[in-house]
């Protein structure tokens, strides 16, 4: 039994081992997506993924290092020029294997493993990240009671609008508007009235002492003829 055994050997000695991940390794950042087994890819997944890390600095020291595992030059200048770009933001988990079935003849379960940033359309599909939000450790009832005092003094501050009560205070303030009008003319009206009544009184008043001025003059008149016949 295999307790506490982590290295899937893949039926290979040491130096095959070694040989075989650090191919697939360099086909894998040449073509960005290889066709192999679950059990290899499982493999090359943990030993790719630390040198893709070690390519995000560019230094002498780094290169040479990853250089030790690839032995290519040009798999490690696509790595560090090319590769380390795409990754620059991701925080591991580089690869991805896609399971596609299992292989004619001996029957071995078969997946494509790629490289995550080079897939456009599952990047097209992901959704945008989230915003991280801060829960804060208030009690229970505190938000209730904070919402609940919003709500009411938004209603307190907000007037009650009752259906057709624009329409009607429209009619009452027309209806005083015609009151201030009609108002005014009245008052015209009753000053013309009492000219009028004034203005007969005084030709009733001239025309009463106009009247006895004439029988007056009357009687003189006929005095003075009767003297003079005589």
């Amino acid at each position: 039994m295999r307790h506490g055994k982590k290295i899937n050997h893949l039926s290979r000695t040491a130096s095959h081992r070694k040989a075989m991940l650090s191919n697939m390794a360099t086909s894998l950042i040449q073509n960005k997506r290889i066709v192999t087994t679950v059990a290899k890819a499982k493999a090359l997944r943990k030993y790719v993924e630390p040198i893709i890390t070690r390519a995000k600095s560019d230094s002498t020291h780094a290169r040479r290092m990853v250089f030790r595992y690839l032995q290519n030059k040009e798999s490690v200048n696509i790595l560090f020029d090319e590769v380390s770009e795409k990754v620059a933001d991701r925080a591991g988990g580089y690869t991805r294997i896609l399971k596609t079935g299992n292989r004619l003849g001996d029957n071995a379960s078969m997946c494509v493993m790629e490289l995550v940033d080079y897939n456009e359309a599952l990047l097209k599909e992901s959704k945008p990240k989230r915003a991280k939000t801060r829960r804060s450790r208030r009690a229970k009832g505190a938000g209730v009671t904070a919402a609940a005092t919003t709500v009411a003094t938004e209603v307190s501050e907000t007037p009650e609008q009752v259906p057709g009560a624009e329409v009607l205070e429209g009619q009452a303030a027309a209806e005083e508007g015609a009151e201030v009008v009609k108002a005014p003319a009245e008052e015209d009206q009753t000053e013309e009235v009492t000219a009028a009544s004034t203005e007969k009184k005084q030709a009733e008043e001239q025309a009463g002492e106009d009247q006895p001025q004439t029988e007056e003059a009357a009687e003189e008149e006929k005095t003075s003829s009767q003297s003079t016949n005589r």
